[in-house]
Parts: structure tokens; C-alpha cells; sequence
């Protein structure tokens, strides 16, 4: 963190009257500071780099340099690394793993509460990751549709791919893990 137990924050999007309300917003909390803001990514990406913040609110959408390119940008810094938050209002899948591929640690849509946003950016801060409720729940759904069943080979165990010297050791000392 910048300071003590205060929190640096860089704001980035490209509408003014948004940028403006989350920065102003923000700043109510006693543990965040905000430290500059961005009108699209490639800005976002040079006062980072300037102010070096904790956090990174980024929209997905913006003209020239779009979020995900600018957190993928982001994310290579070898000195300073902030964590991306994305706030957006676009609530599509495509842009959820896209922005999780780039290295954003968390996703969150713009109708959320204040209070919420407070608990993203301290948790976002703290080195955690958080989605959007619904998000979560569309990401379990599609990990267990494409994830290969554990039990493939039938033995009832979920001990699928282990040998078979391996399944009776397994099953005969219940607790060995």
C-alpha cells in the first residue's frame, strides 16, 4: 500500500462524469487516496506507472487502449504491478475471462453498491480476488460443464489416473492425507 494502511487508487474511464463520481466517492473513505485518473487505458497505463497505486479501477470499454489491453500492459510491469479492479456495466462472460486472462484480480458492474465497492478495493488490495455475484455463479457453472469428471475410470473414489497400487493405499488408510 502507499502508506501506512492507506490505499493508492488510479480511476480509469472514459466518461468524465464517471470517473469524476467514483473518484470523488472514493475519497470518502479514510483508507483510500486517490491518486489520478485516466480517460482510457493507454493514460491509465502512464499514471500508473507515474503514481504507482495499489489499485487500478478500470472500465472495459474505452476508446484507443481498451481495460483489458491496458491491465494486460499492467500486469507485465516488472517494478510495480498494481491490482485491477474492473468495473463496468458490460456484464458479458467474454469480457470476464478476458479481463482475468490480462491479470485483473477482480470484476465488478457498475450498479453496485458503495459500500461494495469499498469491500472490492480493500479486498482487491489485500491480494484477494472477487467477482460479481452472478459472475461467480456463471464461472462454477461453466468450470463444472467443462471440467472432465474426476471419476473416469469408475473406481467411486474420485482416485481417477492413479495406479491401482496407489487406490488400495489410498483406500486403505483413510486419513493418510
Amino acid at each position: 500500500m502507499t502508506g501506512g494502511d492507506v490505499i493508492g487508487i488510479v480511476v480509469a474511464d472514459d466518461h468524465e462524469v464517471v470517473r469524476a463520481g467514483f473518484a470523488a466517492l472514493l475519497d470518502t473513505q479514510p483508507d483510500f487516496t486517490v491518486l489520478g485518473t485516466a480517460a482510457d487505458g493507454a493514460e491509465a497505463v502512464r499514471v500508473c506507472r507515474s503514481t504507482r497505486p495499489d489499485v487500478v479501477l478500470m472500465d472495459v470499454r474505452m476508446p484507443g487502449t481498451d481495460g483489458i489491453e491496458a491491465t494486460r500492459q499492467l500486469a507485465l510491469e516488472a517494478e510495480h504491478s498494481p491490482r485491477v479492479l474492473i468495473l463496468t456495466t458490460f456484464d458479458l462472460d467474454e469480457y470476464v475471462f478476458d479481463a482475468l486472462r490480462a491479470g485483473a484480480s477482480g470484476f465488478l458492474l457498475k450498479d453496485v453498491t458503495a459500500e461494495r465497492l469499498f469491500e472490492g478495493v480493500r479486498v482487491v488490495a489485500s491480494g484477494d480476488s472477487l467477482l460479481a455475484p452472478g459472475i461467480t455463479r456463471r464461472l462454477i457453472s461453466e468450470f463444472a460443464r467443462i471440467r472432465p469428471h474426476a471419476d473416469a475410470a469408475g473406481t467411486g473414489s474420485g482416485l481417477a489416473g492413479w495406479s491401482r497400487r496407489a487406490c488400495r493405499t489410498r483406500r486403505s488408510r483413510p486419513g493418510w492425507w
